[in-house]
C-alpha cells in the first residue's frame, strides 16, 4: 500500500496483512482494520497509539516475537516485515565482530532475565548503540522494563506505518 486511502479501501484480509507488518500483534491489527476508514494520517497515528496502550501484555509480547533479535538476521527476509527489520537493524550489521558476540550474549541475557527479546527501536542506531542500550535497560525492574519495551514497539509501529504509507521517516 502505498497511501492511506489505499489502507482504507483494502479488503480486511490484505489490511490484515499490511498492518501486521507495522506491528506483529494480532489483536492491534485486528483493531486496527475495524477502525478504519481514517481520516488523514493523524488520525491514523492517534488511533494506533490509542489501539496499543489499550492492549494486555500477551499483545505486547506478540508483537515482540514478530521482530528478529538485533543483530541477528532470520533465515529468509521473504516478509516485508522482515525486509524493514533488516532495514532497522543495518547498524549493527556493520559492527565488528567482538561487538556483535556481545550483543549475541547480551540478548541472551536479557531474554534469561526478561523472557521476551530486547526491543529496542533501531533506525539510526548503530551496534555499539544498542549494545550499550541493552546493557543499560539489563539493570531495570521487570514491570518498568516491559513498559520500556512497549514504547519501543510503538516507535517502530509509526516508522513501519509511514513506510507502509510511503511516506519518509
Amino acid at each position: 500500500m502505498q497511501s492511506l486511502e489505499e489502507l482504507n479501501a483494502a479488503t480486511k484480509t490484505d489490511a490484515l496483512a499490511a498492518l501486521l507488518a507495522c506491528c506483529g500483534s494480532t489483536r492491534w491489527a485486528r483493531e486496527m482494520v475495524d477502525k478504519r476508514p481514517f481520516e488523514d494520517l493523524h488520525e491514523l497515528y492517534v488511533t494506533a497509539e490509542h489501539v496499543w496502550w489499550s492492549l494486555d501484555e500477551v499483545d505486547w509480547l506478540e508483537a515482540f516475537r514478530a521482530h528478529p533479535k538485533i543483530g541477528e538476521k532470520r533465515s529468509s527476509e521473504t516478509s516485508i516485515a522482515d525486509r524493514w527489520a533488516s532495514d532497522e537493524q543495518s547498524g549493527a550489521g556493520r559492527a565488528q565482530r567482538e561487538t556483535l558476540d556481545a550483543l549475541r550474549k547480551a540478548n541472551q541475557d536479557y531474554e534469561k532475565r526478561f523472557g521476551y527479546i530486547f526491543i529496542v527501536c533501531a533506525t539510526g542506531k548503530n551496534a555499539e548503540q544498542m549494545l550499550a542500550l541493552i546493557n543499560e535497560r539489563m539493570t531495570n525492574e521487570p514491570d518498568a522494563e516491559i513498559r520500556i519495551a512497549a514504547e519501543e514497539q510503538a516507535r517502530i509501529t509509526q516508522i513501519r506505518l509511514n513506510k507502509l504509507l510511503g511516506k519518509s521517516e
